[in-house]
């Protein structure tokens, strides 16, 4: 039995996600993944946690390092107040050039710049629940002052009060992200590029293992969310559309040496470096020609509803707690959709 989330595409702005999310609640999704790249995460999750009252809502992934914890701590807790519990903190770090040229905002070390994250965002989320200031000072970042003035207090939430906090999520890629995942976080979203089977076996799962064994013991074991790619659809016509949407995403995606050591994996380092090499000539509408049939097929999981959920159930089983499943625009097929979902709920 796997929770299944519900994906968001990165073009689906605040004056749709309202709708997108209530889709997805009466599809029978246990929640939904809001991305940060076109639009700002937290401001779909809010629109999203405020359209529903069931599922919950995670930033899938929140790039971290542009903003200040203290002001995503506000944020989050907010977005858990509003919506009674549903709320994740998904967390990432981007590259270094993305942080840099296209956020103009400090770069840091993103295993040791996340370290210090984390534990900022801990430390202001006790003194929002105990009251006084955070006591949190690292090299990277320094949080001692919090007057009552601007301190929200507790979340005393009625309808659910065992949540006390925010649960924080990670995007993990590199070896010391993942190892912190184990130590440190609630859970991780695997990245597309990293969400295949074997690569979750003999890459991820033994390093969040090894950082679970410095894990402190008031902290539940982390859940692991694959966000492998699915394309899917209600007919043949929509998934085969679908593939050639995920194929051309994924070109894209290869084309930047931090997701390689899943090619490197399968021994297909050189088709990442072609990649590159054709972001640098500036070749965007030709990249995808250069994936071979049988790395598409490695990342990506292709069929009609049903098929596509019973080969998610069979490839996933015993690895992850949580799956994403798509949800296409053509709403004629809600019904085989709703249940591929409950299918995946239940396997």
């Amino acid at each position: 039995m796997f929770e299944v989330f519900a994906t968001t595409p990165e073009t689906l702005g605040l004056g749709e996600i309202a709708a997108h999310a209530q889709r997805v609640e009466a599809l029978g999704f246990d929640g939904l993944l809001v991305p940060d790249a076109v639009h700002d995460g937290l401001l779909l999750a809010c629109q999203a946690l405020g359209a529903t009252r069931r599922i919950r809502v995670a930033t899938s992934v929140l790039v971290a390092f542009p903003r200040s914890p203290m002001n995503v701590a506000l944020a989050a807790w907010d977005l858990q107040r509003l919506s009674g519990g549903r709320f994740e903190l998904g967390l990432g770090t981007q590259i270094r050039q993305n942080i840099e040229e296209r956020y103009s905002a400090r770069w840091l070390p993103p295993a040791a710049g996340m370290r210090e994250y984390l534990g900022a965002l801990r430390a202001i989320f006790g003194a929002f629940r105990n009251g006084g200031a955070p006591d949190f000072v690292g090299e990277h970042y320094r949080f001692t002052r919090l007057q009552p003035f601007f301190n929200p207090g507790p979340l005393d939430l009625p309808g659910a009060p065992d949540v006390t906090t925010v649960p924080l999520m990670l995007g993990a890629v590199g070896p010391k992200m993942l190892e912190l995942v184990g130590e440190l976080a609630d859970g991780m979203h695997a990245h597309p590029t990293n969400s295949s089977p074997r690569y979750l076996r003999e890459a991820i799962l033994p390093r969040v293992a090894a950082g679970a064994r410095r894990r402190a013991g008031a902290l539940e074991r982390p859940r692991i969310c694959a966000t492998g790619l699915v394309a899917t659809g209600g007919d043949g016509a929509q998934v085969a559309r679908e593939r050639e949407r995920y194929r051309q995403l994924l070109a894209f995606l290869f084309s930047t040496p931090a997701y390689w050591p899943s090619l490197e994996l399968f021994g297909w380092r050189e088709v990442g470096e072609r990649l590159q090499q054709m972001t640098r000539e500036r070749r965007w509408g030709e990249m995808a020609t250069a994936l071979p049939e049988a790395l598409v097929d490695e990342f990506l999981v292709c069929g009609e509803y049903q098929t596509a959920a019973a080969a998610l159930a069979a490839r996933y089983a015993g690895l992850v707690d949580r799956l994403t499943f798509p949800v296409a625009e053509d709403v004629r097929a809600d019904a085989a959709l709703a249940a591929a979902v409950a299918h995946l709920r239940g396997a």
